[in-house]
């Protein structure tokens, strides 16, 4: 099951330091749920996951606004789980479209990219983590397409950003 995990930089780089175990902890994420299904009836796969991703990469925006410290860019991580390690949380109302929850760590070798911000988002993301509730910000900060990263560029890219 391909699961969107918001996550930070932070997290990203804590999750692939020498000497960890390479891997995300458990926790909330977004999926193409059965109630994602009802409410874009008319979407295929390929624009449900995109929604999911999205979602995701709003709620990256709640994870910078508890981490004053974390780079201002959003960062979500794509991700092929074992569906008995995922728990719906998509109670069918808006609020709660596409939930989910791993219940287990996922190793990155199940990880099939990742999605962070380019460095021209870093002004409208760093404005929607200062103020959560500010849905023109949130915008501000959606508009900004998340670039695509193939795991093997996910080291180097934590690198270059260290080095600026």
């Amino acid at each position: 099951m391909r699961v969107y995990l918001p996550v930070t930089l932070t997290m990203l780089a804590e999750a692939l330091a020498p000497g960890a175990a390479r891997e995300l902890a458990p926790g909330s994420g977004f999926a193409v749920t059965p109630g994602m299904r009802e409410w874009y009836a008319s979407g295929d796969t390929e624009e449900l996951e995109y929604i999911a991703l999205s979602l995701a990469a709003a709620a990256s925006l709640g994870l910078l606004s508890a981490d004053p410290s974390a780079a201002r860019r959003r960062v979500v991580v794509a991700a092929d789980v074992d569906p008995a390690a995922v728990s719906v949380a998509d109670d069918g109302t808006r609020a709660s479209r596409g939930r989910i929850s791993i219940t287990r760590p996922i190793a990155f070798t199940r990880v099939a990219a990742v999605h962070v911000d380019d460095e021209s988002a870093e002004g409208a993301v760093r404005a929607a983590a200062l103020e959560p509730s500010d849905e023109f910000a949130a915008e501000e900060a959606a508009d900004h397409e998340l670039l695509w990263y193939a795991t093997q560029e996910v080291d180097g890219l934590l690198r270059d950003l260290r080095s600026r």
